[in-house]
């Protein structure tokens, strides 16, 4: 896949089908959108292409905007990778990229730069400046600069019935399994392995300590994870603690995993955990031996759950 880090960065060189839109989480209900853009590309031997946009738009128009996202900009580049896709640009976005007016993005983003032949979108897309165009305009334009539009209908997109903000509060929540269904993947964590303080080691439970560069990336609800990552090249399962292990007087917020029979040096490497199932809220044990017992059932628990 081509990744151009922004609009002006783009080689010209191939007419493209595109769509629009942040995709935070790159989920089913983007996917009827992204298949068709792929699918259709192949048949008119044109590039399939996506325009993201980072920041996310909302964390430069609503300055108390507090958003997290689903996905870091490399885990939905690889995501996107996986699906098929040929092309992805990723512009920056600001206020004065914002202030485009519909027939500036249009006329100057979408066909001079990009070389839009087909534009493939939600019926609820809206652009330009203050959001005031919409399919409608988009259509009209088309009909004069030369381009198709394709509307993805209402009911195709509603019949998913799932957004990203539904997504969000689901793994606020917790509840991962629903996460995971609306995603159509395992929710991931992407970081770097850092030195912890060894406690894992002395509870018998060594742990790669977590540390996710991105401040804007959403973790879950604090608690107790099954969880598998790849560790060269093979899928390795375990189980992640998000929180702040209290019974050892933990005072900062880390997220541990403790991968089942693997003994090896992670540090320093960049890590993707896949989260599979959540087993528990963090509790504060009345002792060291409690908390060693009940890591002892969550273990069994977790090779059980991953084994089905």
């Amino acid at each position: 896949m081509v990744i151009a880090q922004s609009i002006s960065k783009y080689d010209k060189k191939h007419p493209t089908v595109i769509t629009i839109g942040t995709f935070d989480g790159v989920h089913i209900g983007h996917r009827k959108i992204l298949d068709r853009v792929i699918k259709n590309a192949k048949k008119s031997n044109l590039k399939s292409t996506v325009l993201t946009f980072f920041p996310h738009p909302r964390m430069i128009l609503q300055k108390d905007s507090n958003i997290k996202l689903l996905n870091t900009i490399g885990e939905k580049t690889k995501i996107l990778e996986e699906l098929g896709l040929e092309q992805l640009i990723i512009h920056p976005f600001t206020k004065e990229f914002s202030r485009l007016s519909a027939t500036e993005f249009v006329r100057d983003i979408l066909v001079n730069s990009l070389k839009t032949k087909k534009i493939i979108i939600g019926y609820d897309h809206r652009f330009g400046r203050n959001r005031n165009a919409n399919i409608n305009d988009l259509i009209a334009f088309g009909s004069t600069l030369d381009f198709e539009v394709e509307e993805i209908p209402a009911q195709e997109i509603d019949d998913v019935s799932v957004s990203s903000t539904k997504i969000r509060k689901a793994l606020e929540e917790g509840d991962i399994r629903t996460a995971n269904n609306y995603l159509g993947y395992p929710y991931m964590l992407t970081g770097i392995i850092a030195r912890g303080k060894g406690l894992g080691k002395q509870l018998d439970f060594p742990t790669a300590n977590l540390q996710i560069q991105e401040s804007y990336k959403l973790v879950p609800k604090n608690g107790v994870y099954v969880v598998q990552g790849k560790i060269k090249g093979e899928t390795v399962p375990g189980m992640m603690n998000i929180g702040f292990n209290p019974t050892v007087s933990g005072t900062s917020k880390s997220i541990e995993i403790h991968f089942f029979n693997f003994d090896g040096d992670l540090y320093d490497q960049t890590l993707q955990v896949d989260i599979l199932e959540r087993l528990r809220d963090e509790h504060k044990f009345d002792s060291v031996e409690d908390l060693k017992k009940q890591l002892q059932k969550d273990k069994e628990t977790s090779l059980s759950l991953i084994s089905k």
